[in-house]
């Protein structure tokens, strides 16, 4: 519907300008007309043909249609509504809401509302709100006066929104624009007239919720006569005086102590009944510790006078065994020295057994030795005497360490070993003799 209102009025709009440049050219050439017949001595000019009044008026004419009926095509966006105003009637009854609707043009129009919730706001805005900023809101926090004649400031928001269903009373009998001439003023009296029954105290911390509840139910009141729904009133914050908010910090402090002190002495009540109740439980604890204690002595004494009828008697048998044990002990202690003085005279005996057999064992080998040596020496002077050159052999090997050469003579007559010799057949007969002398005798070992 927008696209046909934009065509239709362009199209008036084109009729009009083709009518205004077809006048405009046809005067151009009845000018030009003029001009050329008023020189002297010019050729002949044909006639023009007349101004094209009738078509330029039928153009204007015709362009009335199209811009009538786009005039007549009338869009209400989204969020916002509408009341038709006549010329002759003023504000008719009804309300138009987002869509395309149709007006009688040149005699309606339509005056548009925001029906979407909208904020009245005082005081300092939260977070920096540009756009309020943007569309006016007030800075400054009303001031009103308390009971004490003090003056506070509050900063307030109102959340509200203009009735649809009744556009056409608030488009008829209220200031416009509404926001700023109906609003404000009515927010401000509700406050300046509720506030001075209460103190600044109750005000700002006893009796905020009440006050904030008893404003909105007023401002709710007055403003719905007017066909504006109040959503919500909100008090944000509230200024006090400088003296005023100076005695106040100390005495919420003071009273922050008192409630402190409250606290700890509730607390170090407790602690108290704690301890005592910690001290009869202690007592009750030992009571019972002692009776259990005093029985269990009670029972060991029953115990140990039921032992001691068992006891005395196994007392007796123990010392009885006791002493059997010690006579026990002394006769094994005379036996085992018996048995000792037995066993060394048996080891004495037995010492000098080893010993005589060992001296027989030695007088046998010596005298086995000293037979084989005299059957070794009579083999050898046999040999040495069937063969005498042997003793220069030997001598020859016994001194081989000292000397490399020895000359012998090839006779025998060596004056060494005739020497050697005689001794060795002198040693030979002495032996034999001793033999035969005593036959009978022990070699003795030397």
């Amino acid at each position: 519907m927008l696209f046909l209102k934009y065509l239709l009025m362009s199209a008036g709009i084109g009729m009009l300008l083709a009518a205004a440049a077809i006048l405009s050219y046809d005067l151009y050439l009845q000018i030009q007309y003029r001009r050329a017949v008023a020189i002297p001595g010019a050729a002949p000019i044909p006639p023009l043909p007349p101004v094209r009044w009738r078509t330029g008026l039928a153009l204007v004419f015709l362009a009335w249609a199209p811009m009538l009926l786009a005039l007549s095509i009338v869009v209400v966006p989204s969020g916002m509504a509408g009341v038709r105003v006549s010329q002759m009637q003023g504000t008719l009854p009804g309300t138009l809401y987002p869509g395309v609707h149709i007006v009688t043009p040149l005699v309606e129009n339509v005056a548009l509302f925001d029906t979407r919730d909208q904020l009245f706001t005082t005081g300092q805005l939260e977070d920096g709100d540009k756009t309020a900023i943007a569309k006016g809101a007030k800075q400054q926090p009303l001031n009103v006066q308390a009971k004490e004649g003090l003056t506070l400031g509050l900063a307030i928001t109102v959340r509200y929104r203009l009735d649809p269903k009744r556009l056409d009373f608030i488009q008829g009998n209220l200031p416009q624009p509404v926001q700023s001439e109906i609003v404000p003023p009515v927010v401000a009296s509700a406050w300046r007239d509720l506030v001075p029954g209460y103190t600044v105290r109750e005000v700002f911390a006893t009796k905020r919720e009440e006050v904030r509840r008893r404003a909105a139910g007023e401002i709710t009141q007055k403003l719905a006569t007017d066909g504006i729904v109040v959503k919500e009133v909100m008090l944000r914050d509230i200024q006090l005086p400088p003296e005023y908010a100076k005695g106040l910090e100390d005495l919420l402090l003071k009273e922050q102590e008192s409630d402190r002190m409250g606290v700890e002495t509730d607390i170090q009540q407790k602690q108290v009944r704690i301890s005592e109740l910690q001290a009869e439980a202690q007592k009750v604890q030992e009571v019972k510790q002692a009776e259990g204690q005093a029985q269990v002595r009670v029972l060991q004494a029953k115990g140990e006078a039921d032992a001691m009828q068992y006891t005395l008697p196994l007392k007796e048998k123990q010392i009885q065994q006791s002493k059997l044990e010690a006579e026990a002990r002394k006769e094994a202690t005379v036996k085992n020295a018996e048995a000792m003085a037995e066993a060394k005279v048996i080891d004495s005996k037995a010492e000098m057994e080893r010993r005589k057999l060992l001296a027989e064992a030695e007088a046998d080998r010596i005298r086995v030795t000293a037979v084989a040596d005299a059957e070794r020496m009579k083999n050898e002077a046999a040999i040495l005497k069937s063969n005498p050159l042997l003793i220069n052999k030997i001598v020859a090997e016994r001194l081989s360490d000292k000397l490399q050469i020895m000359m012998v003579p090839a006779d025998g007559k060596f004056f060494f070993a005739n020497d050697v010799l005689r001794g060795m057949s002198n040693v030979n007969h002495v032996s034999q003799s001793e033999d035969a002398e005593a036959p009978g005798q022990e070699l003795q070992p030397k």
